[in-house]
C-alpha cells in the first residue's frame, strides 16, 4: 500500500481510460475515410491561407512573413547603429585625451622662425 492508502500501482499500468482512447484514436488514424478527410482539411487550410495572403498582398497590405522580415531587418540595422554608436564614441574620447596630452604637455619651439 502506498501512504494514500491506496494500492501500490505499476508505473506501466495504464492510467483507466487510457487503452479506451488509444484504441480510438489508433482506429481513426488506420481510418482510410478519416485519414483523407485530414488531408482534405489541411489541403483546404493551406489553399485558404495562400487566397488570403493573396487578397492581402492585392490590397497592398503586409502580410506576417513581411512584417517578420521587415522587424528582423530593422533589428539589424539598430545593432550597426549601436556598433557605431559606440566606434563614434571611443573616437571622441581618443580626441579628448589627444587634446588634454597636447594642452599638458609644454610647447615646442619652432624650427622655423
Amino acid at each position: 500500500m502506498d501512504e494514500v492508502g491506496g494500492e501500490q500501482r505499476n508505473e506501466r499500468e495504464p492510467v483507466r481510460g487510457e487503452n479506451p482512447l488509444g484504441e480510438i484514436a489508433q482506429l481513426l488514424v488506420e481510418n482510410p475515410w478519416m485519414n483523407q478527410a485530414l488531408h482534405l482539411a489541411f489541403g483546404v487550410r493551406e489553399r485558404a491561407s495562400e487566397a488570403g495572403t493573396a487578397v492581402i498582398r492585392n490590397l497592398n497590405l503586409p502580410t506576417g512573413n513581411d512584417v517578420d522580415r521587415l522587424a528582423r531587418r530593422v533589428r539589424g540595422l539598430s545593432e550597426r547603429l549601436e556598433e557605431l554608436e559606440d566606434a563614434v564614441d571611443r573616437l571622441g574620447r581618443e580626441i579628448a585625451e589627444l587634446r588634454r596630452e597636447r594642452e599638458s604637455s609644454p610647447p615646442r619651439a619652432s624650427s622655423q622662425g
